[in-house]
């Protein structure tokens, strides 16, 4: 415990440079505090109020981002140099702007639907505007200038996507100020996209969720349940934080801010028992980038995914589960081997808690989780489950002191919650103008094109230029807009190849959330870098490194759709419903996966049961790679080529103690 403390002031100002999201003001005055507190908590029973008592869509939408706007503008500085003491004078002008957006929406919208037809006067066009630069100025304030940025080139596209020196793909019709600001504010194709309608219906709940979650100490039991399981092992502690942030990383999707966390207290421990700052920086920033793949939750981004792609949650998490199993095996192994190359025990299990003490004290947390998985796959509507589990948390916690959650920690879920949820509101709002201007343009279109034309005709190559795109598109951005972005933009591409819709979206979603473990803009590696007291690049390139069944896994469900439950068999491009393949295919789809993953980890690390030497390393390559390869033939090849040099290796590790006792 002294350790975590001792870290607790350089963790938080190491998250401060990292994640724009945590600068937020100290205000000295109680009647302030007290104003923002009492909006925040309004602004939650405002979506659980919603989700049951749902308003038009254009209505809530509006009021989700014209108040979290507000918020933002009350809660976050100018700068990050800014006085964070007060509130400067003209923040409650943008506070009130933001208000005014969707106060007008709120009284005109009868007749902007009913009498114009969506036609905008001059009034619209000004709050339009205003609107507008309410949303990228809150967006840089909790999500930096990346997303804004990328916003605004988008956004000059249709002023002057008609002139003469544009490229002939790109040229497009004339349009005023009229058709670019009315498809922003007064359609649900713009600021009010299905992106802020996800953010609206599901993910603010489930935001709110973890909030919950929090406040009943489910992030210790994760920490304590991942030390007895695993603190103990070679390599105990760089394991203990695999499985801690992939859990948390799976429910809150914040990748950053679960590296510092969770980083706090594992980096120093993998540090103290021999691990290389760089490497423990790495373990920590792959780990919590990679529990947003990890199912149920997801970051919550298989919901985004199943309203995007009209295909069945219960579905999506049942393909996600075997690929992120293999990255996590991956960032495992490569953890073992390390260890095991340099001789680096775990933490005596005299100083670790016991499982069955964890599981006593908190384990009945896991229950909301179990709850929220159930209520999924029986197909209930999911802001329904998402409310449900909030209420189910609560009443649990009630089960044991340790968790107990009162009046108190009920009101403060609720207005951690909503402080929370700005982030992701904000950078969905951001996504909805580049939304706009693609439904306006047709730029999504030219998008795909371009990339076919790259291609030549190659799958494999128009592959990697979705995997380029998308990592490019994904930089500095959080998971759930990086998603949108890239499933807006460079999905489609690979549809011309006849890929069906689930894997495609599945492919460009790995790459847009491993931009943040991806040099220059590795913002999670950066930040365990910080914690660590390592170079930024180096820990960068490990996360990479450790990352690398990650960059792979997408290629391999792509060529083989079994990886992710589905029989390829008869499957069309659209397809919404898809077949489990025969129990058999699973079996073998999972061995030479994970024989393959393992046996990459190991010629990565140059170590199995002892050192393997340059030559054993590259043929356990390329037998390892001969099993990512879908092909019968190359399986038999790269099972007997790993088998070999598995078995040389635990040989030459028998004769190893007596190598060394000769004098």
């Amino acid at each position: 415990m002294t350790q975590t403390r001792s870290a607790a002031p350089n963790a938080q100002e190491i998250l401060e440079k990292y994640d724009r999201e945590s600068v937020t003001r100290q205000l000295r005055g109680k009647t302030v505090r007290l104003m923002i507190s009492v909006l925040a908590i309004a602004y939650s029973l405002f979506h659980l109020y919603i989700t049951f008592n749902p308003l038009p869509e254009m209505l809530q939408r509006s009021i989700h981002v014209g108040v979290g706007a507000a918020l933002i503008f009350l809660i976050y500085p100018p700068a990050k140099k800014s006085s964070r003491q007060k509130i400067v004078w003209y923040d409650w002008l943008w506070a009130a702007a933001a208000l005014a957006g969707c106060g007008y929406l709120i009284t005109q919208f009868q007749d902007i639907v009913s009498v114009r037809g969506g036609i905008p006067n001059t009034a619209d066009i000004v709050l339009a505007v205003l609107t507008v630069a309410v949303v990228l100025e809150g967006a840089r304030r909790v999500t930096g200038w990346i997303l804004p940025l990328f916003a605004l080139v988008f956004l000059a596209y249709p002023f002057i996507s008609h002139m003469d020196f544009m490229p002939d793909r790109l040229l497009t019709r004339p349009y005023d100020l009229g058709d670019i600001f009315g498809q922003l504010y007064l359609k649900t194709e713009g600021l009010y996209s299905t992106a802020i309608g996800a953010s609206v219906t599901f993910i603010f709940l489930f935001i709110l969720f973890g909030a919950f979650l929090a406040r009943s100490g489910m992030g210790q039991l994760f920490n304590d349940l991942a030390m007895a399981l695993a603190g103990h092992k070679q390599g105990g502690p760089a394991k203990v934080a695999v499985i801690s942030s992939g859990f948390m990383g799976s429910i809150n999707g914040a990748a950053v801010a679960n590296v510092v966390g969770t980083g706090a207290f594992t980096i120093p421990l993998m540090k103290k028992i021999g691990y290389h700052k760089n490497f423990a920086g790495a373990v920590e920033a792959s780990a919590s980038v990679g529990g947003q793949i990890l199912p149920p939750i997801m970051g919550a981004s298989a919901f985004i995914m199943a309203e995007t792609t009209g295909v069945k949650y219960s579905t999506i998490a049942l393909a996600a589960l075997l690929p992120a199993l293999l990255y996590y095996l991956g960032v495992i192994a490569q953890v073992h081997f390390r260890a095991g190359k340099r001789d680096l025990k775990g933490v005596p299990k005299a100083d670790l808690p016991r499982v069955g003490e964890v599981l006593k004290a908190r384990g009945h947390m896991l229950l909301p989780i179990v709850a929220l998985v159930w209520m999924l796959a029986e197909s209930v509507p999911v802001g329904y489950a998402a409310a449900y589990t909030i209420g189910i948390t609560v009443v649990i916690s009630w089960l044991r002191p340790e968790t107990r959650m009162g009046i108190k920690d009920i009101v403060a879920a609720l207005e951690d919650g909503a402080k929370q949820s700005l982030s992701v509101m904000a950078a969905c709002a951001v996504v909805g103008i580049v939304i706009g201007v693609v439904n306006l343009t047709s730029f999504g279109t030219v998008m795909t094109s371009s990339i076919l034309t790259l291609g030549a005709g190659s799958l494999f190559l128009t592959l990697f230029l979705t995997m380029l795109a998308s990592m490019v598109l994904g930089m500095g951005l959080p998971s759930i807009p990086a998603y949108i972005i890239t499933a807006t933009m460079v999905a489609p591409a690979l549809a011309g190849f006849g890929v069906p819709i689930l894997v495609a979206h599945m492919f460009v979603f790995y790459f847009g959330i491993f931009a943040n473990i991806t040099p220059p803009v590795a913002l999670a590696a950066f930040a365990g870098a910080g914690i660590a007291g390592g170079d930024p690049m180096k820990t960068g390139w490990q996360s990479l490194k450790l990352a690398l069944a990650g960059f792979i896994v997408p290629f391999m469900f792509v060529y083989n759709p079994n990886m992710l439950m589905i029989d390829p068999a008869g499957i069309e491009i659209t397809a919404k419903t898809f077949t489990l393949p025969a129990w058999h295919t699973i079996a073998a789809v999972c061995t030479t996966s994970i024989v393959g993953v393992l046996a990459l980890s190991a010629a990565v690390e140059g170590y199995f049961k002892t050192h393997l030497a340059a030559w054993a390393r590259l043929l356990t390559a390329v037998g390892a790679l001969c099993l990512i390869v879908p092909e019968t033939t190359t399986d038999i090849v790269g099972m007997v080529m790993v088998a070999v040099m598995a078995v040389l290796n635990w040989r030459q590790a028998e004769k190893a103690p007596a190598v060394r006792s000769l004098p």
